[in-house]
């Protein structure tokens, strides 16, 4: 597995964290799907800095509203259920950001990503992070943190993983890991940059670089 890269920077202040690294990973020019891309910041951002051709999927109609009536490319959808319709290898580049442990079927998702796009970027937090461990451990309910900020009874999330979770699957499933980062709220990635069971431990959050094994 290759070492986390050293040389993300963070841009665009006004987005989420995970939304900022993952800009900086997108080429000039690509083609983008951005699912769950809520009101498109991060394809807005993409189109205005690097002329990417991003697009956008959201299920939330009123996210969809507010993108559309900025002049973005978003259109109301599924990840679950209506990825089956974009044609093979459409995109450079598909983009899952904290969404995957909210999906019926993170498995069949991340298929689907990689049979459209030749790239696939995703992020989500990391249920393996010692804050949630330790909260579990000695209050015997389900923890809560900056990241992980719902109660159970209204949470969205469904699959909550871990990075060795999520890296096992991808072993399982025959993707190659081209980048990896592991961070907290504030971005710091030391010391775990080059250790995955202590960026299991430390990382508050995850994004993953993949594609398919030729």
């Amino acid at each position: 597995m290759p070492d986390a890269p050293a040389d993300i920077r963070y841009v665009a202040k006004n987005m989420r964290l995970d939304l900022r690294l993952i800009a900086e990973m997108i080429p000039q020019g690509a083609k983008l799907l951005d699912i769950g891309c809520g009101d498109g910041a991060l394809i807005e951002h993409l189109a205005r800095e690097k002329q990417v051709d991003a697009r956008g999927i959201e299920i939330d109609m009123a996210e969809v509203t507010k993108a559309v009536s900025s002049g973005l490319a978003v259109i109301h959808g599924d990840a679950d259920h209506d990825l089956a319709f974009y044609p093979d290898g459409g995109f450079d580049f598909v983009v899952l950001s904290r969404t995957l442990q909210a999906v019926e079927k993170p498995r069949e998702v991340l298929r689907q990503m990689l049979r459209i796009g030749r790239h696939a970027i995703v992020s989500f937090p990391n249920f393996g992070h010692w804050q949630l461990r330790w909260r579990l451990l000695t209050r015997g309910r389900m923890p809560d943190t900056d990241t992980w900020n719902r109660p159970w009874y209204e949470t969205p999330n469904i699959h909550p993983c871990t990075i060795l979770d999520f890296l096992a699957l991808c072993e399982m499933e025959g993707y190659r890991v081209e980048k990896w980062l592991a961070v907290d709220e504030r971005g710091l990635k030391a010391p775990w940059r080059r250790s995955v069971r202590l960026a299991n431990l430390f990382g508050e959050q995850a994004l993953f670089q993949l594609r398919r094994a030729e």
